[in-house]
């Protein structure tokens, strides 16, 4: 059963792949290092304490914490900008980050500098007020890494503690940056580069210890959260989140506890994921410290623990003590994860009167599709529901805490199965925000079906992708009409959901998935941007739009809000980019511009404009078709979606991230192709090294199938028109 069929039993259909930030960069130059001669000095600052976090409220005009407050609300008690005077934004100003990849940041502001991160891991301080730079710190990160990392080379931001900016690298590095001069003042490796270990996700700064986590589970990782001292850079703990191989005895008690739940040689099949690649949140009251954690490696259950078992702890919130990394409490959204449903999508704390009493609550709206309302205490299930359409399971059952599913989704031996949602999540990485104001949540939620299949020849490859799940199930149809019905099938919208209830309150429907990060305001109002080049402001009680702006690109990333003097800014960093760009932004266009990169910050009165978009697209040459079998070319059709779609998009049809290979140079010369792909000619730019994984002869095939996809007569202009429709 391909997609094409199942869209029609679904109704849906659509194929959404998750995808490695891999290729080359896109033909963007290389940030440099600015120079302590040429480096500007910051103004003197006050340091950052944990008292300045936990009082952010005291001092609203600053952004201090990835989610503004250890509480991860993100929303700003700022109210200059209101419902009613929204229509007089206007630009203030805009930095060029000098990209060409996604932006996902989320920007810190203290004492008058915002300090954001472009990708490669390049950070940035500029004048809050002016957007001028201040420094700039390029880490010089290992480009060959991005071939083995999920989803894009991005990074979702830095902390500040003291007076020292933190960073982890897509190379596994944790660096602590002066934040006066931009100087590094330490550097530590966080991974065993030998396995292919990332981090994208922001440090969290608790009670003077870094805390970060990483990434990896699909290209077969064992997850952990690690606390580093703010000062020194020393390891203070470590935290994993799933067992190792049992006979190399386990770190804990705890540890063998967990392998309880895990059969067969998981460890030989991909460690076993679980990695802790973004949201983290912390209570000082109770102080406990949340971690969300990551699918399971390979994705297919069967695979890594063919007798059964729930895996912990797979895609679950685990509690822990801050000080030493003691486990307190768990809750697991997906057992027995099968899907790549990770649980690290953004965690929000907040007091909530449930059943007549007042909770401490953590509220989770996870890939799976149920919003999670949990006391924050003790993880005990307060209340779930499903915030978007889901096929997988029916319902959560109050008492057991677990969903009840729906026996087809369990696709391995059995016929593919097309579900609701799939990989890339009801909610991906894309922050949400909770209005004390409103009482509401505001999650960009999404539709993006998949179709899972079995994959029969699943050999685990070291520093490839290893799902185990066939993507050729999931390879979106070539005929016009389905197509449509494919792009008919992706949805997106801004869910205003109320938590106690939990039901939606209002939805704004965009024109497909994955758009930006969310931020509420006091000034009653709800901030996002989207995929197609747009950055808006929406009544947070009713959802109508009060003003919009065109922004060139997509937004991905969250926005925030400070104040400087009598005003106050809202900023967002502007970017199209990520996993679902990367696979799937040619062939459904959103009139997005894919090679930019900025800061935007807005004011009201303001009137600032961006450069003219320069038309830079010249003459396409499609490569010469060349005759080859129609066996050979399904051959390639597999493969290339076993080793290549991730990165240069379904059917070959890039989003322009990474070289598209319908008309690349590289495809119409054998003997190049043959250098890149069988012999890792490209690698130090980030294009994977096949060599050893891919022969000669299916190097070939691929290359045939590309170049039968080019000459298909599914060129620009049928995407673009479908994208219409």
């Amino acid at each position: 059963m391909r997609f094409s069929q199942i869209a029609g039993f679904l109704t849906l259909s659509a194929a959404i792949s998750l995808v490695p930030g891999c290729g080359n960069n896109g033909g963007e130059q290389p940030a440099q290092t600015v120079s302590a001669h040429d480096r500007a000095t910051a103004p003197e600052q006050d340091l950052i304490t944990a008292t300045d976090i936990i009082e952010a409220d005291a001092n609203p005009g600053e952004w201090l914490s990835h989610g503004r407050t250890y509480s991860e609300q993100r929303f700003s008690p700022l109210a200059t900008i209101t419902a009613e005077n929204a229509g007089d934004l206007g630009l203030a100003w805009s930095f060029d980050l000098g990209t060409s990849r996604g932006i996902e940041a989320t920007p810190i502001v203290h004492d008058g500098i915002i300090y954001v991160t472009a990708n490669w891991n390049v950070v940035h301080a500029l004048d809050a007020t002016t957007g001028k730079e201040i420094w700039r710190y390029d880490p010089k990160v290992d480009k060959s890494r991005a071939a083995i990392l999920c989803c894009d080379v991005v990074n979702r931001g830095v902390a500040i503690w003291g007076d020292k900016v933190y960073m982890g690298t897509i190379d596994g590095r944790l660096i602590a940056i002066d934040a006066k001069n931009g100087e590094a003042a330490w550097d530590v490796g966080t991974v065993d580069l030998s396995k292919p270990y990332s981090i994208t996700g922001a440090p969290r700064i608790v009670k003077g210890k870094v805390i970060i986590g990483n990434g990896g589970a699909e290209l077969g990782v064992r997850g952990y959260v690690t606390a580093y001292d703010a000062e020194t850079g020393d390891q203070l703990w470590r935290f994993y989140t799933v067992p190792g191989n049992p006979a190399e005895g386990h770190e804990n008690k705890l540890m063998k506890r967990i392998a309880q739940t895990w059969t067969g040689r998981w460890w030989e099949v991909g460690d076993g994921g679980g990695t802790v690649w973004d949201s983290m949140a912390y209570d000082p009251e109770l102080d406990l410290f949340y971690i969300g954690v990551g699918n399971g490696s390979p994705w297919n259950h069967q695979l890594r623990s063919p007798d059964g078992g729930d895996n912990l702890f797979l895609s679950s919130i685990v509690a822990l003590r801050p000080d030493t990394g003691e486990y307190v409490w768990h809750y697991q959204t997906t057992p027995a994860e099968t899907w790549d449903f990770t649980a690290t999508q953004h965690m929000i704390l907040a007091d909530l009167e449930v059943d007549g009493a007042v909770r401490k609550v953590i509220m989770q709206a996870p890939k799976n599709g149920f919003f999670y309302v949990l006391d924050r205490e003790n993880g005990e299930l307060l209340s779930a529901q499903n915030f978007v359409p889901v096929n997988w399971a029916t319902h959560i059952d109050m008492e057991t805490g677990r969903p009840a599913e729906i026996a087809a989704a369990r696709w391995p031996g059995k016929q593919p199965y097309g579900q609701l949602p799939g990989p890339l999540g009801a909610h991906n990485w894309h922050p949400m925000s909770y209005s004390p104001d409103t009482g509401l949540v505001y999650i960009p939620a999404q539709e993006a079906p998949w179709a899972y299949g079995e994959d029969p020849d699943f050999t685990y490859k070291d520093n490839l992708w290893n799902t185990g799940s066939d993507f050729f199930y999931s390879a979106l149809p070539t005929e016009a009409a389905q197509f449509k019905a494919a792009k008919a099938a992706l949805k997106g919208r801004l869910l205003a959901w109320d938590p106690v209830k939990q039901e939606a309150v209002w939805a704004v429907e965009h024109g497909g998935p994955w758009n930006g990060g969310v931020l509420s305001t006091a000034g009653g109002l709800v901030f996002q941007g989207t995929a197609d080049a747009h950055f808006a402001a929406y009544d947070a009680r009713t959802g109508e739009k009060k003003w919009r702006f065109f922004t060139q690109t997509g937004i991905v990333a969250a926005p925030i809000s400070y104040k400087i003097g009598d005003d106050q800014y809202v900023a967002v960093a502007a970017g199209w980019g990520g996993s679902f760009v990367l696979g799937y932004g040619g062939v459904f266009p959103t009139g997005s511009e894919a090679k930019l990169g900025r800061i935007l910050a807005f004011k009201l009165a303001a009137n600032g404009s961006l450069p003219e978009l320069e038309n830079v697209a010249g003459p396409i040459d499609v490569p010469a078709l060349i005759t080859a079998d129609p066996d050979i070319i399904a051959a390639g059709q597999r493969a290339y979606g076993d080793y290549c779609s991730v990165c240069h998009g379904d059917q070959a049809y890039s989003s322009g991230l990474v070289p598209n290979l319908r008309f690349s140079p590289m495809t119409a010369d054998e003997e190049a192709w043959r250098s890149v792909v069988v012999e890792g000619a490209l690698a130090p730019l980030g294009m994977p090294d096949f060599s050893g994984l891919i022969d000669e002869e299916t190097a070939a095939a691929i290359r045939a199938y590309v170049i039968s996809e080019a000459n298909s007569g599914r060129d620009k202009a049928f995407y673009e028109e479908i994208a219409k429709q």
